[in-house]
């Protein structure tokens, strides 16, 4: 079965552009002092088995960075998709923006929005929005340490086949406006100039759920654009909606990052 045509329109935008001296989404670092005003990076991933097993798994992630005097303005794509003879296993499609904003010693606010769609998380759509506080606690050249926290609004609309009798906090075509609490870490450890090691983690909370992420990622340059990278994603919510296939959702990947 092929591909959906919106999937590769969305792995050409990744393609198209993306991001920049932070790689991550989440409590990202400052940009270096000798950082392009405009730079971009695009990853993807792609393997396809045929034969006794006839599977394929697409990952494409893009994010387009750029500087103007103290903000930091990001955008970020992302999709993934695994069939198994036929039959899709797993559908994700991720868009979102951040805006950062310099203030004095390594301290900044920030803000992002983020839309997204998991086909078997039980939900068909969320839509969030953070804003808050950060800050740089450790700044290079071998390790860096940033975190921030702040309040923010979540739109969850729930997929129609996530009824469930049992369950009157979830209602299949419904959907809920929630207020949530938010904190996020980004560690970077590099072992040299060429290889780093970075480490991602961040946690919404809802009076519903809480939904916890974690991106651990070695990445190793090969030359002055294009880089490998090794990564292990995982997503777990404590009370998903009755449709979701599991608590926890984890990629590994193996995929080539082009930057300029």
């Amino acid at each position: 079965m092929p591909l959906p045509s919106c999937r590769w329109w969305l792995l050409a935008t990744c393609l198209m552009a993306s991001p920049s001296h932070a790689e991550l989404f989440y409590a990202p670092p400052a940009p270096d002092e000798n950082a392009p005003n405009f730079s971009g990076s695009a990853e993807l991933g792609y393997t396809k088995l045929t034969g006794n097993t006839n599977t394929q798994t697409l990952l494409a992630k893009g994010r387009l960075t750029w500087l103007t005097g103290r903000y930091t303005h990001t955008f970020r794509a992302e999709t993934r998709s695994v069939q198994d003879n036929d039959n899709t296993t797993s559908e994700r499609y991720l868009v979102g923006a951040r805006e950062r904003y310099e203030l004095a010693d390594n301290n900044y606010l920030f803000g992002f929005a983020r839309w997204e769609r998991d086909r078997f998380s039980g939900y068909d759509s969320q839509f969030t929005t953070i804003a808050g506080y950060g800050r740089q606690l450790l700044v290079g050249p071998t390790h860096t340490l940033s975190a921030e926290v702040g309040p923010g609004y979540r739109h969850d609309v729930y997929a129609d086949d996530s009824d469930d009798d049992d369950d009157d906090a979830y209602e299949g075509g419904s959907s809920d406006d929630l207020a949530l609490a938010y904190a996020a870490l980004d560690y970077t450890y590099n072992f040299s100039d060429d290889i780093s090691f970075d480490q991602e983690l961040s946690a919404e909370a809802t009076h519903i759920s809480v939904t916890t992420r974690s991106l651990s990622s070695i990445t190793s340059q090969l030359n002055s654009h294009l880089a490998l990278r090794v990564s292990y994603d995982a997503r777990s919510n404590t009370h998903p909606p009755p449709g979701a296939e599991a608590r926890t959702d984890t990629t590994t990947s193996v995929s080539i990052l082009y930057g300029w």
